[in-house]
């Protein structure tokens, strides 16, 4: 399951509360109609479909049809002169 950096958990904690967003409010992250793009979105709660990833102090939800595509990826935020962007790597392999 994709696992979200300690950045990125506070980026996204603070893009929600600076939003004023419900506390089920989370970043929502699905892949495009062609299937090639990621879709990044904040969202006030998670689709009914939606799987929640776990160990994470702000709430990041993938859609259940992304799971497959993220399951080996690690979510990471950082500052770029467009504003907050975010990655993705491959997970550390655990020995």
């Amino acid at each position: 399951m994709l696992t979200v950096t300690e950045n990125a958990q506070a980026v996204v904690k603070g893009l929600t509360t600076d939003q004023g967003l419900p506390e089920t409010a989370g970043l929502r992250l699905s892949l495009a109609e062609d299937q090639a793009q990621l879709e990044v979105a904040l969202v006030p709660q998670p689709e009914p479909s939606d799987q929640v990833v776990a160990d994470s102090e702000a709430p990041v939800y993938v859609a259940e049809d992304t799971v497959p595509a993220l399951s080996d990826q690690t979510l990471d935020a950082s500052q770029t002169a467009e504003g907050i962007g975010f990655t993705l790597q491959p997970q550390e392999p655990t020995a």
